[in-house]
């Protein structure tokens, strides 16, 4: 069977194995308990479009988790299913982003692919952040660099996983439609993004965010 899970989608349905661990150590009432797992079943099929038989009995045993082991080994199972994102090399990361001289890339042998929505990594040294993206679209990479600065001592809200954690502020120049006109735009996102890649459970506001980014004026 091929691959068909996101990343994203396998982080929601490990959020509805863990409200299933959650439900049997806090629910007395059967009834409550049944209804937990139901609703975690139906939440999980209902990400995709369409589920064949197989790939239904794949999700399935779900309902039978009842602690932490359960979770992990039913994850576990999952995990073989989940689409890779696009693997890419140095040369492809030179070509994203042909105007930074000397451009400091990731070890990419150490990337779980199919663990991540988005490719990202901070160049300390020169205060900027690069993040590789698969538009939905065009279905291409896109390439997003910009200047940023951590949060100190303090927590936000990430605009791609929608969680309170460090973040800092990504700013990228966009050109305007006025030749040599350009204009700044940003937000708040994750400081590490391989935590923020496990939390993302839809790929909307990472979307959002690419094009707010690229849009022009």
């Amino acid at each position: 069977m091929e691959p068909f899970i996101r990343n994203d989608q396998f982080n929601y349905i490990k959020k509805q194995a863990q409200s299933i661990v959650n439900g049997h150590s806090t629910a007395n009432d059967k009834g409550v308990l049944t209804a937990v797992k139901t609703m975690a079943m139906e939440r999980s099929t209902q990400l995709f479009h369409e589920l064949n038989e197989e790939q239904k009995k794949l999700l399935e045993p779900i309902v039978d988790i009842v602690n932490k082991e359960d979770s992990e080994q039913f994850l576990a199972v999952l995990k073989p299913y989940v689409i890779p994102f696009q693997e890419v090399r140095e040369q492809t990361l030179k070509k994203l982003f042909p105007k930074v001289k000397k451009l400091k890339t990731p070890d990419l042998n150490k990337i779980d692919w199919r663990a991540i929505s988005y490719l990202g990594w901070n160049d300390t040294g020169s205060e900027k952040k690069y993040l590789v993206l698969r538009d939905p679209e065009k279905e291409k990479l896109v390439g997003l660099q910009g200047s940023y600065k951590p949060l100190p001592n303090q927590k936000g809200i990430c605009v791609i996983c929608n969680h309170f954690e460090e973040v800092g502020l990504f700013v990228a120049q966009v050109k305007g439609n006025v030749q040599g006109t350009f204009t700044r735009r940003g937000n708040y996102i994750c400081h590490d993004t391989e935590a923020c890649n496990s939390r993302i459970t839809s790929l909307d506001k990472l979307h959002d965010f690419m094009n707010r980014v690229r849009k022009k004026n």
